[in-house]
């Protein structure tokens, strides 16, 4: 279905709302790296993810991400070839502040803890952030209700790709993650995986999205703000 959000922020948010935008460099990071922790540090349970375009090689720029937040601001990410860009849209008399004055100190402090962590550490790191993406993909895709067989993949990325992860399944609370990753898996298989996901099927859903969610977000910054 059509993403409506995505469409408004192409055609009208991007060239008509006011906005205020940071620079990252990547030094001494991988664009991917830092495209992930930026992708973190921007997102929080209020906020939806309404697109996520992935740059085809770590050592490239082209990655982007648009949210949209529960205050009708929207927040794109874009790797640049040579720098990282975080852009804050907002309605006249917003505000776009807190890019600057939150999101840019945190991410910089971020980077630099990441750097200097071990490549174990920072690999598992990565690959919950993934599982971060997953679960906000799913969301907005239930939200769509676009068909079955894209929610069903969504969730199941999700759950495969915390499975392989020591710091996400050691985790308290890790068990209960999974059992509830398990039960929408298993709801989202007996449907019809050609017809769009059912909307009496949503609420429930991104309840449980939410709630593993901000269980998610406050694992990985406990790690990252080390």
């Amino acid at each position: 279905m059509e993403n409506r959000l995505l469409s408004q922020f192409n055609s009208v948010i991007t060239s008509q709302w006011p906005s205020k935008q940071i620079e990252e460099q990547y030094d001494p990071l991988k664009p991917r790296e830092l495209f992930e922790l930026a992708y973190h540090t921007c997102n929080s349970i209020t906020m939806r993810s309404i697109l996520i375009k992935l740059s085809t090689g770590e050592d490239k720029g082209g990655s982007k991400a648009v949210f949209y937040s529960s205050t009708k601001k929207f927040t794109s990410i874009i790797s640049q070839d040579n720098v990282l860009t975080i852009t804050k849209y907002f309605t006249d008399g917003g505000t776009g502040d807190k890019v600057i004055d939150d999101i840019q100190p945190i991410l910089t402090k971020r980077k630099e803890n990441f750097a200097n962590k071990d490549q174990k550490i920072k690999e598992q790191i990565l690959k919950s952030i993934l599982v971060e993406r997953k679960l906000d993909e799913c969301a907005n895709l239930a939200l769509l209700q676009e068909n079955n067989r894209r929610v069903y993949f969504a969730i199941g990325d999700a759950r495969e790709s915390a499975a392989v992860i020591p710091i996400f399944m050691e985790a308290e609370g890790a068990s209960l993650v999974q059992l509830a990753l398990n039960k929408w898996m298993e709801t989202a298989q007996r449907l019809d995986h050609e017809k769009n996901f059912p909307e009496n099927l949503i609420p429930g859903l991104l309840k449980n999205l939410t709630q593993i969610k901000r269980w998610l977000l406050d694992l990985i910054s406990s790690f990252l703000d080390k």
